[in-house]
């Protein structure tokens, strides 16, 4: 089911949405309802990672292909392995738990970036199936 809704937007607002429908091969309406679906974020987020996903639908593809490419450092997922292996087996102490859910909210908030970077670029007529991880 779908609704209809009457919008006036800015000049420039329209053009963007025209050009990004040109590019993409869709209409005008398909690109404002998939930009308008992929970036309405859950109320539970925080509002700076919220407005931070919510923005990421003015970046361009070549930036949502770097973001959606983006990982941990080495050494933060193999600390964060560490230090979740030690909780479990032996407990860590005050400061090593707040390192492990400092490295865990890093690692949670750059696989939510990385989502949304997939989701507008798929909507933007992307293949990102390359960024997908391959069943074993």
């Amino acid at each position: 089911m779908s609704q209809t809704l009457t919008i006036t937007l800015p000049d420039s607002v329209f053009k963007t949405l025209t050009r990004m429908a040109e590019l993409t091969y869709r209409s005008v309406d398909e690109v404002v309802a998939s930009t308008v679906e992929t970036t309405l974020v859950s109320p539970d987020l925080s509002a700076d990672l919220a407005g931070e996903l919510t923005q990421m639908a003015f970046l361009s593809d070549k930036d949502l292909w770097r973001a959606a490419r983006s990982r941990l450092t080495t050494e933060e997922n193999e600390r964060m392995q560490e230090l979740l292996d030690k909780r479990q087996r032996i407990g860590l102490s005050a400061q090593e738990d707040q390192e492990a859910d400092d490295l865990l909210l890093r690692y949670d908030r750059r696989m939510l970036l990385r989502a949304q970077s997939m989701a507008l670029l798929k909507a933007r007529g992307h293949d990102v199936s390359e960024l997908l991880p391959v069943a074993a």
